[in-house]
């Protein structure tokens, strides 16, 4: 008696596990695709851009390492084209010099409903922009907006001065004797 009472509920907790696994593996799951992407010189993300309030917008953000660009264009889902170009300097913008050996990361991120940023790092520099894309002037186009840019390092302290005097004798110079 007692064991046919064992078998029956290992049976029914079986019988409840095999229920459950296929409720949860049987849910349907959204694709977890990753909106950016590199190849060689270029650097591209995506991100939904809000250029009128009832119709939501998707952004494609193109970062061009040879030209030193950062390229930003909105998709007309009504018409399924491109709605144009715009563009900030980096070279300028995180104040590199030309031909500088960089290295930028991108990626986008949520700041409000239909709204992304695009947060850009340049590595070297230790540099960091935040940005946003937007209607262009009397709603056409789009214009790239950048709403700060700082640095994620430390700035270096400065190299030290002359060696004072020493005690009882006259100051060091350096390249000198005695320096």
């Amino acid at each position: 008696m007692k064991l046919s009472g064992q078998l029956v509920a290992m049976a029914v907790g079986i019988g409840l596990g095999a229920t459950a696994a296929m409720f949860y593996l049987g849910q349907p799951r959204p694709a977890a695709a990753g909106s950016n992407d590199r190849f060689q010189d270029y650097a591209i993300a995506t991100g939904p851009v809000s250029l009128n309030p009832r119709q939501q917008t998707d952004g494609v953000w193109l970062l061009d390492y040879r030209s030193g660009k950062l390229l930003g264009t909105v998709i007309d889902k009504s018409l399924g084209k491109i709605v144009g170009w715009a563009e900030v300097d980096l070279v300028g913008e995180f104040e590199l010099a030309p031909k500088q050996d960089v290295h930028f990361l991108m990626v986008t991120g949520w700041i409000t409903q239909g709204q992304a940023a695009l947060y850009v790092a340049e590595t070297t520099t230790g540099k960091f922009g935040v940005y946003t894309m937007g209607p262009g002037v009397n709603g056409t186009g789009v214009v790239i907006r950048r709403h700060d840019l700082t640095s994620f390092r430390k700035a270096t302290e400065p190299a030290p001065g002359p060696v004072g005097p020493l005690p009882g004798g006259p100051a060091a110079q350096p390249g000198g004797p005695g320096g």
